[in-house]
């Protein structure tokens, strides 16, 4: 990143304002918002923290929820490049990461189960942790809404990223527009 994103991160509750934002960066209704744990510095939402039951029932194990469509395309970008393949290589050959990114793991459960319990997702955090990546949208989710020192695939991952908020809010563009 040529700028830093902000450490500190500054839950807020959701306003109407935000859903409507976060409406048009997914191109449909967000589900079990609970708050934005993040903001772009242009100001919208680009993380979000959910329910782990949303309103239908069903099982959700992402607590922290990335939305912003050029956030999410410049991780995708990322994965397409091997990333994963070599953070999961180096958790099996570097005890100390692999410890952090088990404490990583257990915040996040700690997190969501400030928000509830779910039986069925008892002890599954999201992304892969804490043994493997699968998700480095997870990991920059779960980075940004905690801040730095938390997560340190998240936090490396967001390093990597470039500045996606520079040109105007992503919520000006049609979701499928490539950014």
């Amino acid at each position: 990143m040529n700028a830093p994103v902000s450490a500190t991160p500054d839950p807020t509750p959701v306003a109407q304002e935000d859903l409507d934002a976060v409406e048009r960066q997914l191109g449909r209704i967000p589900r079990g918002v609970v708050e934005v744990s993040h903001r772009c510095p242009c100001g919208e939402p680009d993380v979000l923290r959910t329910l782990p039951r949303l309103p239908d029932g069903t099982p959700f194990p992402t607590s922290f929820y990335a939305t912003c469509p050029r956030l999410t395309g410049a991780i995708s970008t990322l994965e397409s490049q091997g990333v994963m393949r070599d953070m999961t290589e180096r958790l099996c050959e570097d005890d100390e990461l692999a410890e952090r990114y088990a404490a990583a793991h257990d915040d996040y459960l700690a997190r969501r189960s400030e928000l509830g319990q779910v039986d069925e997702i008892d002890g599954i955090s999201a992304g892969g942790m804490p043994d493997r990546v699968k998700c480095l949208h997870v990991l920059v989710a779960h980075s940004l809404s905690v801040g730095e020192g938390v997560n340190p695939l998240g936090d490396e991952a967001l390093a990597m990223l470039p500045d996606w908020w520079v040109t105007h809010p992503c919520t000006e563009l049609n979701a499928s527009t490539p950014s």
